[in-house]
């Protein structure tokens, strides 16, 4: 099982709900539950709970919650990390996510993350570190949400590239056209407001010939293939990703 980003994945639900309330505990899940919620295994969890007393979804709304690229934010702003991303990061660690919703009576996200009874196994020899960059390379960061920006680009930095970071693909389009050097590589996100990163990379290749591009998103590349809005032949990073995958990623891209 994956390491669980337990302080993420409640702080994102929180984010989606505008949260003002916040619980965990121990819960668990018998036959009954089960059977009114299809998916769910019956077994002990650890439950965090996510409520808020904003405007609720409508039935409609709370069918399509889960699905990729699924919003209800107006066309060219920001999807936020989605409920979809929060659902397979708990998949991913074979947990459930219920979420209950009604026009006017907010909305709840229970995350389930199955407990796990500590195991006396040798602890495995850390992982020889990833060799530095040689900082020669200079990287455009595009990245909406401006934690992750943040994040990233710290990232990248420690590993000894030259970051130029950008907030929208309009910011990243002006830094293409100022910036004096060569640009080697574009990392940017795959769904983003006003152009999506296949879009931008596109564009960029015109302005900056022989420009390399790594695309990142929370979706699975297959998810975004079959939505057709990213190639499943691309090079593509899936958050979160740690600083080694990172780059082992860029490192493949670049050649280097």
């Amino acid at each position: 099982m994956n390491p669980v980003p337990i302080r993420a994945v409640a702080r994102a639900a929180a984010a989606l709900l505008a949260a003002v309330s916040f619980a965990a505990g121990a819960a668990t899940l018998d036959a009954d539950f089960c059977a009114k919620h299809p998916g769910a295994v019956p077994g002990e969890y650890v439950r965090i709970s996510v409520r808020d007393t904003g405007c609720g979804m409508d039935a409609e709304t709370l069918a399509h919650a889960f699905e990729p690229f699924y919003t209800t934010k107006p066309e060219g702003t920001s999807t936020g990390l989605g409920l979809s991303t929060v659902y397979g990061i708990v998949k991913q660690n074979d947990g459930y996510v219920a979420l209950a919703s009604a026009p006017g009576q907010g909305a709840t996200v229970d995350v389930y993350l199955p407990r796990r009874a500590a195991a006396n196994v040798p602890v495995a020899p850390a992982p020889a570190p990833v060799p530095a960059a040689t900082g020669a390379q200079t990287i455009l960061l595009v990245e909406d949400e401006p934690a992750i920006l943040a994040v990233t680009a710290q990232m990248l930095s420690s590993l000894g590239y030259v970051v130029r970071a950008a907030h929208t693909p309009a910011d990243a389009i002006r830094v293409a056209k100022e910036h004096p050097g060569p640009i080697q590589l574009l990392l940017t996100g795959v769904v983003m407001p006003g152009l999506n990163g296949r879009d931008l990379a596109r564009t960029l290749a015109d302005l900056r010939p022989g420009l390399r591009a790594l695309f990142m998103s929370g979706y699975p590349a297959e998810v975004t293939a079959r939505n057709g809005i990213l190639d499943a032949q691309f090079p593509f990073v899936r958050k979160p990703f740690t600083r080694d995958e990172l780059a082992a990623k860029i490192r493949a891209v670049l050649g280097a």
